[in-house]
């Protein structure tokens, strides 16, 4: 592999989807790099946050495998600026190190769309790219949706409450899009799992997160909540009082 800040694994015969894999230990990324290669993916690798940052920007990625602790700019930072800065809604795959509650709200805080704690199998690894890049092509919605005040435009994908703009994860997204279509239904929880994740749900801290990171940003601003836990079934969108 090249010693470049960037470079792109070569070998694969049959271009299926494009990957950046963002990872400064050189061994993990080598045996990622051509475990993916082996299954007909093209992989540009980054070695550093802002060589990552700077790729996932200028090109066009069907998912990023990001690795947390980076040299320079962390994964953290590099998937907030791709967010932020570049409006990029390429699947992110967060890699760390620390299986905690904490580290995981910081990661879809922050805009990930999935973890993958170390160490992982690879095979697992391919599992979780292959449903992200498939959730990502998949259609949100046949029409627009509208509960109480709060609109998702199913070609734009943008979403607002009373007219202001709300920035949502793509996972919460679909999570959302979910709730509203079936609004002021309850959708159970493992519904939710199932849309998602397909059978690789990550664990149970996983849809918590997401639901956290989405009630923050379409609840928190304002002064009536309209995301309902109704324990021990799931979650209802609604303006009912």
């Amino acid at each position: 592999m090249c010693s470049a800040k960037a470079a792109r694994f070569t070998g694969a015969s049959m271009t299926l989807h494009n990957v950046l894999l963002v990872e400064d230990h050189l061994d993990i990324a080598e045996m990622v790099g051509a475990f993916l290669e082996s299954k007909d993916y093209v992989v540009d690798y980054a070695s550093d946050g802002l060589s990552g940052f700077r790729l996932g920007d200028t090109n066009n990625y069907d998912a990023i495998v990001l690795d947390v602790m980076l040299p320079g700019l962390d994964g953290l930072d590099v998937c907030r600026r791709l967010r932020e800065e570049s409006h990029n809604d390429v699947p992110v795959l967060m890699l760390t190190a620390r299986d905690t509650l904490a580290e995981k709200l910081s990661g879809f805080d922050h805009g990930a769309d999935d973890y993958l704690v170390k160490p992982f199998e690879l095979e697992e690894l391919e599992a979780r790219l292959t449903a992200l890049i498939r959730r990502s092509t998949r259609a949100v919605s046949a029409g627009n949706l509208s509960v109480g005040g709060l609109d998702l435009d199913a070609e734009t994908l943008r979403v607002t409450r009373d007219g202001l703009e709300i920035t949502v994860s793509p996972i919460g997204l679909k999570i959302l899009q979910l709730l509203m279509r079936r609004s002021p239904r309850v959708v159970r929880r493992r519904d939710i799992e199932r849309e998602i994740w397909g059978d690789l749900p990550p664990d149970s801290d996983a849809l918590r997160s997401h639901m956290y990171t989405l009630r923050k940003a379409i609840d928190k601003p304002f002064a009536k909540s309209l995301i309902r836990t109704v324990h021990g079934a799931g979650f209802r969108l609604t303006d009912e009082v």
